[in-house]
């Protein structure tokens, strides 16, 4: 447990640090006017943040800067959202007014727009379903208690799952939903899948099906199956204006990893609700030990989509990326539900 002054000396080095990108010593922070402690007793408090493993000396300087346990102190519990100006949330209002024909467009304008009001590189994880249509659904049993549904894209993806089949089901039951299901549904995109099953399909399986309710349970499963996702880059080169990632090996084999979209997206990819950070190390993967990975999911009706993301380094500006990963990410599920959910 940190003392009150302990916690207001890191809060004022992270804050210096994130600004100026310079190792910060006692008398700077002795001339914030939050801070009332002379330059002597905060050097005492910085020793000791030190042992604890807060703050670190780099090489060749007096000064200190946060660690990563240090950021991730700051984040759990110093951290207090920046209130987006007028201007940040105009910027972001006008973006979406615009008609995209598209939904992929407005996708790739989301991660232009955080990596503009950031200044960092901006990752965002859109499910390739916005482009695909249902060719054909099979279910196929495996056993009296389970089936694989497959569902084949007209790009020619499938995707399969197991899905628990309803107890006594009759074999020509199943035939019957899978022939009502191709008919009605064949052509229909597949974000729109569960919506035009509840609307239209729904009452004509409750007409010729007799254990409606357990196949409807069933179906709901099959279509909320996760999709592959697409990935969008903002300011990819916003990374090079930091000053830790001025070694070109290093920016080299960040830019390696552009290229790889499955695996960016294996890293960026969140269910969780909210905002998700990830420090250095945390992330588990070697080229972003220094590097901070911020992430919001969006969703439709409540149905997660994709994700927002930032990559920048540890010295992140957290109170305003954060802030505007929020109001993004709820924004734009409130757009997409709009557009693209009529139940």
């Amino acid at each position: 447990m940190l003392t009150e002054r302990q916690l207001l000396i890191l809060n004022a080095i992270i804050d210096d640090y994130i600004t100026h990108a310079e190792p910060v010593g006692s008398r700077s922070v002795s001339k914030r006017d939050d801070i009332q402690y002379s330059p002597a007793t905060i050097r005492n408090e910085m020793s000791d943040l030190e042992e604890l493993g807060f703050l670190e000396k780099p090489h060749s300087s007096a000064g200190r800067i946060p660690s990563q346990k240090g950021y991730r102190y700051y984040v759990d519990h110093l951290l207090s959202p920046k209130k987006l100006s007028k201007n940040e949330i105009n910027n972001i209002q006008s973006a979406f007014k615009d008609r995209y024909s598209e939904l992929e467009e407005m996708i790739s304008e989301s991660a232009k727009i955080v990596s503009s009001l950031t200044s960092y590189t901006s990752i965002v994880l859109g499910p390739e379903v916005f482009e695909s249509t249902l060719q054909r659904i099979q279910i196929v049993p495996i056993g009296s208690d389970a089936a694989v549904a497959i569902i084949v894209t007209d790009t020619g993806h499938v995707e399969n799952q197991t899905v628990s089949l309803p107890p006594g089901l009759d074999v020509s039951e199943l035939e019957k939903v899978v022939n009502i299901l191709n008919e009605r549904l064949k052509g229909t995109p597949i974000v729109h899948l569960r919506q035009k099953l509840t609307n239209e399909v729904r009452s004509v399986l409750r007409k010729y099906i007799h254990q409606f309710d357990d196949m409807m349970t069933m179906l709901n499963e099959t279509f909320a199956s996760h999709q592959n996702e697409k990935v969008f880059y903002g300011g990819k080169t916003n990374i090079l204006a930091q000053p830790e990632f001025h070694d070109v090996n290093r920016v080299r084999r960040l830019f390696n990893i552009f290229e790889e979209d499955e695996l960016v997206s294996k890293l960026f990819r969140t269910e969780e609700q909210g905002i998700t950070i990830r420090i250095g190390e945390e992330n588990r993967f070697e080229p972003f030990d220094e590097c901070t990975i911020i992430t919001a999911s969006y969703s439709i009706d409540g149905k997660h989509m994709g994700t927002l993301g930032i990559l920048g380094p540890t010295r992140m500006e957290y109170p305003r990326v954060v802030s505007i990963l929020d109001y993004m990410s709820k924004d734009l599920s409130k757009l997409l539900s709009a557009r693209y959910y009529k139940g």
